[in-house]
């Protein structure tokens, strides 16, 4: 599994994550698939609508993601997956993530240390529904959504 991320979707994701800090951001990747390679064109970040704390947390409603299918099909993308930041945590997804996430998508989790951003790492489920890394390779090929 190699994941393919286009520099200003990628730098968007950190504004977000940096932005929220200390509350976890979240939103969509939108992309290209081939085998188990995968590109990501863009991004949509979406409001954490987890009540209360959210230094630890994200939820999204079901009508931010109706809206990001809506948004990949109107653009002949795929909703690949979802982005959330980790602040001051790594970049490692915990059991509430694992409890929460969905076959077939991409869980980017960008880990930000007291309001800066780390790194990202990419993570998909098994077959056993425990995730397993995706390889994060530069991408040099930049196509605008």
């Amino acid at each position: 599994m190699a994941l393919q991320i286009e520099p200003n979707a990628l730098a968007n994701m950190i504004a977000d994550a940096e932005k929220s800090f200390p509350d976890e951001c979240c939103g969509f990747v939108f992309g290209e698939e081939s085998g188990t390679n995968r590109l990501i064109l863009g991004m949509q970040v979406v409001d954490n609508a987890k009540p209360g704390d959210k230094r630890r947390r994200f939820e999204i409603t079901s009508a931010d993601y109706m809206k990001a299918e809506r948004f990949a099909e109107e653009r002949n993308l795929l909703l690949l997956g979802v982005y959330h930041s980790h602040p001051n945590h790594p970049a490692i997804p915990s059991e509430h993530d694992r409890l929460a996430a969905q076959p077939y998508f991409s869980y980017l989790i960008l880990s930000v240390m007291d309001g800066r951003f780390e790194i990202t790492r990419s993570w998909r489920l098994n077959d056993e529904h425990q995730f397993e890394e995706e390889n994060i390779v530069q991408s040099v090929h930049i196509k605008k959504i």
